[in-house]
């Protein structure tokens, strides 16, 4: 059960009883606005909530302004040292400013900072891996570890916590599954603050989806988590398409398709696998939550997917439709994923009229 206070970054709500957001980070650069918004629209389509964008000059933060008149998601400004950047990134518009305290020698800086945050109800994102943790507490905990990563991230949030300022989530992250999942567990058992999951660097697609669905999975099935992100060596989008997909899988998903298929065999009829790539490469976008089997042989097809919603099951003659388990009717093989995104859309439709 998840216990963390709510938050809200422009219209999403995290933490508390909201659903588990996604979001990714732009590669672009920030101020060149037509690329960064075509780059966050692409993320959009396949289920983006939040999206976050390196504010490295005064032109990256005054670009804010022209990029959110043509997204759908709130910004996030990843800001790592400059106060004036954090300043000039809200007075753009920024939905959440992602730094930490700590990075802010000035005090009398922080102090203003914070008052702005504040006067805006704008949230922070405190980020902590292994190459943020001061020196001293490197020292103290013998190194880059649990406790050092744990100490760290609470001590950034004291920092905030002493100027009476409570409007935050926190990142705990490392390449360390182990670490990561342990440090994050602990963190929860200190503090209420919504979590940002994610296994940082993580590296290319294959890898890295494996290493953040073990890593972000087992903490979500835990309820710990309110927002993630996929941290991958690829495309925006694929993080995005990643983060549903282990948010479906633990049936977390406030919309989209679980898509359920089985593992050829020597019983399975026609290219299966071509039908499923196929499938998946047209798969609706759809308003509700629906599961989705193809299944590759009649005999055990339906039956395996019984708890599906709809889906299709090869035969030798082409491939049957079924609904909860029970067979519809018998279409071309060739007919078969357009007859299946043809009923996804119905039932989808019919969901939420009602």
């Amino acid at each position: 059960m998840n216990n963390s206070k709510k938050i809200f970054v422009g219209n999403v709500a995290i933490g508390g009883d909201a659903p588990v957001s996604v979001q990714t980070m732009t590669n672009t650069v920030t101020n060149d606005v037509k690329a960064t918004v075509a780059q966050i629209l692409e993320c959009e389509k396949y289920g983006l909530d939040l999206v976050r964008m390196a504010i490295n000059t005064e032109e990256d933060a005054k670009a804010i302004l022209k990029i959110k008149k043509r997204i759908h998601v709130p910004v996030i400004a990843d800001i790592q040292y400059d106060y004036n950047l954090a300043m000039w990134a809200l007075e753009n518009g920024a939905n959440c400013i992602r730094t930490n305290p700590g990075n802010m020698k000035n005090r009398d800086e922080l102090k203003k900072f914070v008052s702005a945050l504040k006067e805006t109800n704008i949230p922070i994102r405190i980020g902590v891996n292994s190459g943020s943790i001061a020196q001293e507490i490197i020292d103290k905990f013998g190194g880059v570890n649990v406790d050092s990563l744990v100490y760290s991230a609470i001590n950034e949030v004291e920092k905030l916590e002493d100027l009476d300022f409570t409007n935050m989530k926190v990142a705990i992250k490392s390449s360390n599954i182990r670490t990561c999942v342990e440090a994050n567990r602990k963190f929860r058992s200190f503090k209420d603050y919504p979590i940002h999951l994610g296994i940082t660097e993580s590296g290319p697609y294959q890898s890295g989806i494996v290493k953040s669905s073990i890593g972000i999975g087992m903490l979500l099935y835990e309820g710990i988590g309110d927002t993630l992100r996929v941290s991958l060596t690829d495309e925006p989008y694929k993080e995005v398409i990643a983060g549903n997909q282990i948010l479906a899988s633990l049936n977390l998903n406030r919309q989209g398709i679980n898509l359920i298929s089985c593992p050829t065999c020597a019983r399975t009829n026609g290219k299966m696998i071509d039908l499923v790539n196929d499938f998946y490469r047209r798969m609706p976008n759809i308003k509700g939550k629906l599961d989705v089997a193809i299944m590759g042989c009649h005999v055990n097809g339906p039956g395996e997917a019984r708890e599906a919603d709809v889906g299709i099951a090869l035969n030798k003659s082409g491939a049957i439709l079924f609904k909860k388990g029970k067979v519809m009717e018998s279409v071309p093989y060739e007919e078969a994923v357009d007859t299946l995104i043809h009923e996804i859309n119905i039932l989808d439709g019919e969901n939420n009229v009602r």
